[in-house]
């Protein structure tokens, strides 16, 4: 198989064998626990934390290395990735959460807030989805009155990642009911303020350590200084930083591809049946060989996402196109690789079974695969 052109440099990988060698000692002996436990430990967060593995691209003087280069992220993806830890939240944390506070946050906002997020003792999430809005931002309800130093908010989320867990919850509401778009804001909750409650840790088909849940905001006293970036520029404040959220989601099925096709082919080569090897089936052989064409084209079309998001040459139209496109490939390659494992791939204790109904999320969440192809659709004028 031909190896695909890198874009990691020797520090990238350096940093890549701390990675591993953290999953190794730190994750993959915890994980199953994890699993019927619904959620990580704190410990695992402060651990990656004291590593430098969380919110590489926060400034030197709130906690962070200051290295905004995305090929770090990625690299934290693909080995969480490569050992199944599907609990872990950090790339939501560091890909999607924590730069709204980096790019946004007042002074003071982030010396209150970015030391611990970048320690792992501050968990963060954000809240768009509600039980009657997903991919429709505009059609969120959750609102927050203007009452002079304070906002009071009210209203629910769903499906929120890192709901349990997290300390600072980034809530999208409307602090203007008849504004449209330009009535959304950004308002940072904090864990223990009155009225802030969590429901239920969901039950989910899969990704099981990830913690999920519902959040209920009634009549919370959120204070002006807690309002991130300016009142009315919320939804545009979300569109800027989509595209790293989306080209993130890519990187993660990338890799998860590429460890799904080397079990396939390492199953391949020592299943037998009818006396020889499964692989040498042209039907396994030949769908073997389009997995590794089609895992080949991902990487490189994701490395050249990483690299133009790396240069700010990303548009929100790129990163759909990495976003639905990387991202149905990866189911494609976990339902082939179920079915190549026979009975053995349905049955959990197997990493080819967890990989499926892991995998399934990613079409859904960051955006749907339609509402993608509707901004590429869009951006190409039809």
């Amino acid at each position: 198989m031909p190896e695909t052109p890198t874009i990691y440099e020797q520090e990238h990988e350096d940093f890549r064998s701390s990675v591993r060698a953290f999953m190794d000692k730190e994750v993959v002996p915890h994980h199953a626990q994890w699993e019927k436990d619904g959620q990580v430990s704190r410990e695992v967060w402060t651990k990656a934390g004291e590593m430098g593995l969380l919110c590489f691209d926060v400034d030197e003087q709130y906690g962070g290395a200051g290295i905004r280069d995305f090929r770090y992220n990625a690299i934290v993806a693909e080995e969480i990735s490569r050992v199944g830890a599907s609990g872990l939240g950090f790339p939501v944390h560091t890909d999607i959460i924590v730069p709204y506070i980096s790019s946004l946050g007042t002074e003071e906002q982030k010396q209150r807030w970015l030391p611990g997020l970048v320690s792992g003792e501050l968990i963060s999430s954000v809240a768009m989805t509600e039980p009657g809005a997903g991919s429709d931002l505009q059609g969120i309800r959750t609102s927050a009155i203007d009452k002079g130093d304070h906002y009071v908010l009210n209203g629910s989320k769903t499906f929120i990642s890192n709901g349990i867990m997290s300390d600072l919850v980034i809530v999208v509401c409307r602090t203007d009911p008849d504004a449209g778009h330009q009535g959304i804001s950004l308002l940072v909750v904090e864990r223990g303020m009155e009225g802030f409650e969590r429901g239920r840790n969901l039950d989910k088909m899969g990704m099981k350590a990830q913690d999920t849940a519902e959040l209920f905001f009634d009549n919370v006293l959120v204070p002006k200084e807690n309002l991130l970036g300016k009142e009315g520029e919320g939804f545009i404040q979300l569109m800027v930083n989509l595209p790293q959220e989306r080209i993130s989601i890519a990187a993660i099925a990338v890799a998860a591809m590429e460890n799904i096709m080397e079990m396939c082919l390492t199953y391949a080569k020592e299943r037998e049946a009818f006396g020889k090897p499964i692989g040498k089936f042209q039907h396994n052989r030949f769908m073997l060989a389009e997995m590794a064409t089609e895992v080949y084209i991902a990487r490189l079309f994701v490395n050249d996402c990483i690299l133009k998001l790396n240069a700010g040459e990303v548009d929100t139209s790129l990163a759909s196109m990495a976003k639905w496109w990387t991202t149905e490939l990866q189911k494609k390659f976990a339902d082939q690789g179920v079915q190549l494992h026979g009975g053995y791939g349905y049955m959990s204790e197997y990493p080819i079974s967890k990989a499926y109904v892991d995998s399934r999320i990613q079409t859904i969440y960051g955006g749907t695969t339609e509402i993608q192809k509707e901004i590429i659709g869009r951006m190409l004028g039809v």
